[in-house]
C-alpha cells in the first residue's frame, strides 16, 4: 500500500472507528486520463462500514467522508469513489 493509501486509510480510522475499511488505488486503470499522476496514488476507491453512518444520509456520508480527506483532495488525490455503509446495510 502506497503512502497516500496509507493516509487515506488511517485518517478514516482515526475518524470513523470503522468495523471494516478498505482503500484501493485505481490509479493504474486511469494512466493517461486527466489528472492521473506518474506513480499513481491519483484515484482511489474507498469501502467503508462504521457505526457513525447510522441515520446518516447517503450524501452526508460522502461530504463527511470528503471533509476528513479534504486536504488530500485538494493536493494529489484526483478521483475518489465511497460507498459508506453503517452496520446491518447492504
Amino acid at each position: 500500500m502506497g503512502a497516500m493509501a496509507e493516509t487515506i486509510r488511517s485518517k478514516l480510522h482515526a475518524a470513523f472507528t470503522p468495523a471494516k475499511l478498505e482503500v484501493s488505488d485505481d490509479s493504474a486503470k486511469h494512466a493517461g486520463h486527466s489528472g492521473a499522476r506518474e506513480g499513481g496514488e491519483s484515484h482511489f476507491t474507498v469501502t467503508i462500514e462504521a457505526q457513525a453512518f447510522s441515520g446518516v444520509s447517503r450524501l452526508q456520508r460522502q461530504r463527511n467522508i470528503y471533509g476528513v480527506l479534504a486536504e488530500e483532495l485538494a493536493g494529489t488525490v484526483h478521483a475518489l469513489s465511497v460507498k459508506a455503509t453503517a452496520p446491518g446495510e447492504g
